[in-house]
């Protein structure tokens, strides 16, 4: 646990849930996403100092919705109930809730405010919130008053201030209710009485202590990539353990251009982190010879990777963790409402199973953390911005934007145009505003005329998308005069290469890497 004060988020299944959490944070508190079905377990591990009940799909009346622990009630610890959350409070204290005649959906606007409510302190009549409910509160629990009306909506914000438990219809969280922050920080602040603690250097501090008192005099061995998660992770455990981590680079012969040396350059140079490089190349290549369908690609690399990385590891000794760069996303995903409980990362997390097949304790800094909170511990550990803001990179690396059989001719023209490609978006100020963007190798070869001659090479294929989660993601509109750039140079540069082409796909129904 990062604090002592930490803010408990009960999830009943919500799309915002981790939004909730990221408001909270962003407001210098910590918080933390639990099951709704789970909330006497996280008392039991740690008794919060607020709780916050998100929203969800059911209805409360249906026979088979997810309701609420009223345990939790008896503590006097303040609670905020969001859309779902409020119902469920709501019906749980005995009021009633009921099918809505005319349902919310999208912008609505606050007919009515409480000036007195300090839930609502600084938030006037003709305020937008955000709705998203079928279901609505016809009646009030008892010992509730409404503190908000919309035309439509007479229960839109309630609240019992004695016992400090307050209900909002709409969500607070989202950027459409463009005083959400307020309400978030006013529930925070004014009605729990926390403190904006919560922050990067108090993170390193309470994190780097729980590593030495976990890790002791034992050694670590850890995955080193060269992305965000694994570089940021090696940082923070370097500064906790020093010399009793063993990052391990292997170079599987598909990585980016010059990759490799600006990985060691970084951590050893830069940072003065001693990192056992591996140069693989041969053996991945060698595998993959003949190779064309993609699964098959990603398992070869992932069992060849296994392999390397045990051989690796067993030149280091009393090595007893491995550590991963797992990030608070991927324990949401294996704890939520919807997935149930789960107590395990999933199986093809970070390093593909090397947990359960080298019988090492895990490690996992970062596991409290979202993405963007990584990039600013990165920037708080000293780790450039030309590493912290790399775009994602798939684990199998080339091998997946080459379709086809990978050779070490496909790997260098793919190598090439990527570099290419990517500079030109950097020189054009755009690398930042993009999500992700890569060059991918097609099977097929086209006819081209370079100085009156025929040619006849390989077709690249130019990807570039904008996302905030990869979840979703829509292809990104590089200006015509960027891409003419991209476009002549990957041409006239990279022998091999006769014709450029621009994916203009969106996630879904496509993914954003090719295979």
């Amino acid at each position: 646990m990062a604090e002592k004060q930490y803010v408990l988020i009960l999830d009943y299944g919500s799309q915002y849930t981790q939004l909730i959490a990221r408001r909270i944070r962003e407001a210098g508190v910590y918080s933390e996403i639990h099951p709704c079905h789970k909330a006497s377990e996280a008392f039991d591990k740690h008794v919060p100092s607020a709780i916050v009940l998100s929203g969800g799909p059911a209805s409360v009346y249906d026979a088979e919705a997810p309701q609420l622990d009223v345990s939790i009630l008896g503590h006097g610890i303040p609670i905020l109930g969001i859309c779902y959350g409020l119902q469920v409070l709501s019906y749980s204290l005995g009021g009633v809730v009921e099918s809505a005649s005319e349902r919310e959906y999208g912008r609505a606007i606050l007919s009515t405010v409480d000036s007195a409510s300090k839930l609502l302190a600084g938030v006037g009549i003709g305020t937008q919130v955000w709705m998203s409910h079928g279901d609505k509160v016809i009646t009030a629990p008892m010992g509730f008053r409404s503190a908000a009306t919309t035309s439509d909506t007479d229960f839109t914000v309630i609240e019992n201030p004695e016992k400090k438990i307050y209900g909002v219809q709409f969500h607070p969280e989202v950027a459409h209710t463009p005083e959400g922050r307020t309400i978030i920080n006013n529930f925070l602040f004014r009605i729990a009485g926390l403190k904006p603690t919560w922050s990067m250097s108090s993170f390193i501090e309470s994190t780097v202590e729980e590593i030495r008192q976990a890790v002791g005099d034992a050694h670590v061995v850890a995955a080193l990539s060269g992305g965000v998660d694994s570089s940021v992770m090696v940082a923070l455990l370097h500064r906790a353990i020093g010399d009793q981590l063993h990052p391990i680079f292997v170079n599987n012969g598909l990585l980016r251009k010059d990759e490799a040396a600006e990985v060691r350059g970084i951590f050893c140079h830069h940072l003065g982190i001693d990192v056992d490089c591996v140069d693989a190349a041969d053996r991945f290549l060698e595998r993959l010879a003949g190779v064309i369908d993609p699964e098959v690609k990603r398992k070869i690399i992932g069992e060849e990777f296994i392999r390397v990385f045990e051989e690796e590891s067993a030149r280091f000794e009393n090595v007893k963790f491995l550590a991963q760069g797992t990030l608070y996303p991927d324990v949401i995903e294996s704890v939520s409402f919807k997935g149930g409980p789960s107590a395990t990362i999933k199986s093809h997390h970070n390093v593909g199973g090397l947990p359960e097949r080298m019988h090492l304790n895990l490690v996992e800094p970062l596991r409290e953390l979202f993405k963007d909170e990584v990039r600013e511990l990165g920037l708080e550990l000293g780790l450039p911005e030309v590493m912290i803001w790399r775009h994602p990179f798939p684990g199998p690396g080339l091998a997946v934007r080459i379709l086809g059989e990978v050779t070490r001719e496909r790997i260098e023209l793919l190598q090439e145009a990527d570099a290419i490609a990517i500079a030109e978006i950097r020189n054009a100020g755009l690398y930042r505003d993009i999500w992700q963007a890569f060059v991918v190798l097609l099977p097929v070869k086209s006819v081209g005329v370079m100085g009156d001659e025929r040619t006849y090479e390989h077709v690249a294929a130019l990807r570039a998308v904008e996302s905030t989660d990869g979840m979703t993601a829509d292809w990104f509109k590089i200006p015509h005069d960027v891409l003419g750039v991209i476009s002549n140079r990957i041409i006239n540069e990279v022998r091999g290469i006769n014709r450029i082409v621009y994916d203009i796909s969106s996630k879904p129904p496509s993914t954003i890497e090719w295979e």
